[in-house]
């Protein structure tokens, strides 16, 4: 099999068996790309199938001299072992190279988080006088309040609000659907801008089932998100570099700092492993250690 057929119904894997995202599919299409270069770079170009674990460790050694660091050659290590595990369910090798291949040692970093007075400041730096004013108050809202992706709040529909029972219904990552409650300051901003201001915005054709829309009546970008809020930290002075997933983070800190149970805010933000939420325990220990250091008579 050459590299390009390989590719193509890896891609088309990824889309049909796996319901990834056209920007999930282009990134691991890239891994494998570069897997590719590699390959036909060789004195004896290796084909897709014949690659061993040999060859793999030489690759990632490859990948390591151009300068990558640790995360970004963990990142196409998932993406490798991704497309050997599509090669075995085809059945077109018998023995998985990757199966032994280790992952660089990555330092986990901890996501930079808002306090709840922050949070209050930025809500409150929003023009309400303005037409676009009741929207970006119930997007920092349902934001904070429900610890969503960016990405699943531009594709939120009025369709999936269940604001009487206060739920919302999302879907995340790899068109995976969840329940997520939503908290009576959220509801309430929602509810002004659908009912008081989104009524009166003519809605392009196919965006009827939308909850947010820009002023064309069309769906909102992910960048008008990042715009809006680098914007109101810039008017609060917050020194911080803050992007909407500081408001995920934030909402995730916010609840263990609360005590939630850890499986609980594990469904809400729709992490597949408890691992990944599992940073948010750490957060919360140099809270503790914080509070310690600032309030023990001996510290």
């Amino acid at each position: 099999m050459d590299w390009r057929s390989a590719i193509k119904g890896f891609q088309a894997y990824l889309k049909l068996e796996k319901s990834l995202s056209p920007n999930s599919i282009e990134a691991y299409s890239r891994d494998i790309d570069k897997l590719c270069q590699f390959s036909e770079a060789q004195n004896t170009p290796l084909k897709p199938e014949n690659i061993k674990l040999a060859d793999l460790r030489l690759f990632i050694n490859w990948v390591n001299e151009l300068g990558m660091i640790p995360s970004s050659q963990a990142r196409i290590l998932s993406g490798i072992k991704a497309f050997y595990k599509y090669m075995l369910t085809e059945d077109i090798i018998q023995d998985d190279p990757s199966a032994l291949l280790e992952s660089p040692k990555i330092q986990r970093k901890l996501p930079d988080t808002l306090s709840y007075e922050d949070i209050n400041k930025l809500i409150a730096a929003i023009d309400l006088s303005r037409p676009d004013g009741a929207r970006n108050k119930a997007i920092l809202e349902v934001l904070y309040g429900c610890g969503l992706r960016v990405s699943e709040l531009t594709e939120l529909k009025l369709s999936n609000l269940y604001l009487d029972i206060e739920f919302i219904k999302v879907t995340g990552k790899g068109s995976k659907e969840r329940l997520v409650p939503i908290g009576g300051e959220a509801v309430k901003a929602l509810k002004i801008w659908i009912e008081q201001v989104r009524v009166h915005t003519p809605i392009k054709k196919g965006e009827e089932d939308m909850v947010f829309l820009n002023q064309r009546g069309g769906r909102l970008s992910r960048i008008y998100i990042f715009t809006l809020i680098k914007q109101l930290a810039e008017i609060i002075g917050l020194k911080k570099s803050i992007s909407p997933h500081t408001f995920r983070h934030s909402f995730a800190t916010h609840l263990v700092e609360g005590g939630a149970d850890l499986r609980a805010v594990q469904e809400m933000l729709g992490h597949e492993s408890i691992t990944t939420t599992e940073i948010y325990t750490h957060l919360d220990r140099e809270f503790l250690k914080g509070t310690i250091i600032q309030f023990h008579p001996r510290n």
